[in-house]
């Protein structure tokens, strides 16, 4: 009896054995299972930078990027390509929200320029700054199709559309993309309407080349305050385009960016 009561007592001990390494292996399993799913997480998280077909770096890293309303707060903004009065006329891909980003630079650039002419009673009225790179591509696959003219009598009506390649007005890349340009005009705080600069935002033509000369003084000295202050804080112009701004020393000359325009994209 005594034997079988140790034989009894030692495979009881055992079991109990047994069990308790099954459940240590169990819980270690389902803790490296819980591990390896965070470190996937984690590594969807990071960002990436990748060269694209034609040899361009593309990125969706953000770190580097503000909200514009953040750093420049007397600013009035009409983001265009969130709403359908655009030359495509449609809401544009990636602008998911009406919020302009910059990176930090050029926003900061930028403050000094709204102190600027705060100080002469304007006020910036920004249009657009960060473009993602699938917007740039909506435009290339929207300029490809020339029966889609909807928008033509307000944006480029004395153009069609299969000039607007070989002229410039649409490319596979934009500067916008790389974060530190700008489209904007000036607001006047006394009238309380946008200053008059003798043509429209966006619009396909001469008379948007900012030294266009078939406007009255009146307008094109509007355009030249405009140009004065941003050249001022390190903006460089565009020679087509009297609204369009890029600061000189941008600090990815380089890199074209992917993020989406929405209020967790910079988080």
């Amino acid at each position: 009896m005594k034997k079988k009561s140790c034989l009894l007592t030692s495979l009881l001990f055992a079991a109990i054995l047994s069990i308790g390494v099954m459940c240590g292996c169990g819980d270690t399993a389902s803790d490296e299972g819980e591990d390896n799913a965070k470190a996937t997480e984690a590594a969807a998280e990071e960002p990436t930078t990748a060269v694209a077909e034609d040899g361009v770096t593309l990125s969706d890293d953000s770190s580097d990027f503000v909200l514009v309303t953040d750093v420049v707060p007397d600013a009035i903004f009409e983001i265009r390509y969130y709403s359908t009065y655009n030359f495509v006329g449609d809401r544009i891909d990636g602008y998911e929200e009406p919020l302009a980003f910059m990176t930090k630079e050029a926003a900061d650039a930028l403050k000094e320029v709204s102190d600027d002419v705060k100080d002469d009673g304007y006020r910036l009225k920004i249009y657009d700054a960060y473009r993602p790179q699938e917007a740039v591509t909506n435009f290339v696959e929207w300029a490809k199709d020339e029966d889609d003219t909807r928008m033509k009598e307000y944006f480029y009506p004395e153009l069609d559309k299969d000039v607007l390649f070989p002229q410039g007005y649409i490319a596979e890349h934009s500067g916008h993309s790389r974060g530190s340009t700008v489209d904007l005009t000036l607001f006047d705080m006394e009238t309380e309407k946008e200053v008059d600069m003798g043509g429209t935002f966006d619009y396909f033509g001469e008379e948007s080349h900012p030294d266009y000369k078939g406007i009255t003084e009146e307008q094109y000295n509007n355009r030249m305050i405009l140009r004065e202050a941003m050249t001022e804080h390190g903006f460089k112009p565009l020679p087509e385009e009297w609204w369009h701004f890029t600061l000189e020393d941008e600090p990815y000359p380089d890199t074209y960016f992917t993020f989406p325009v929405n209020s967790e994209a910079l988080n």
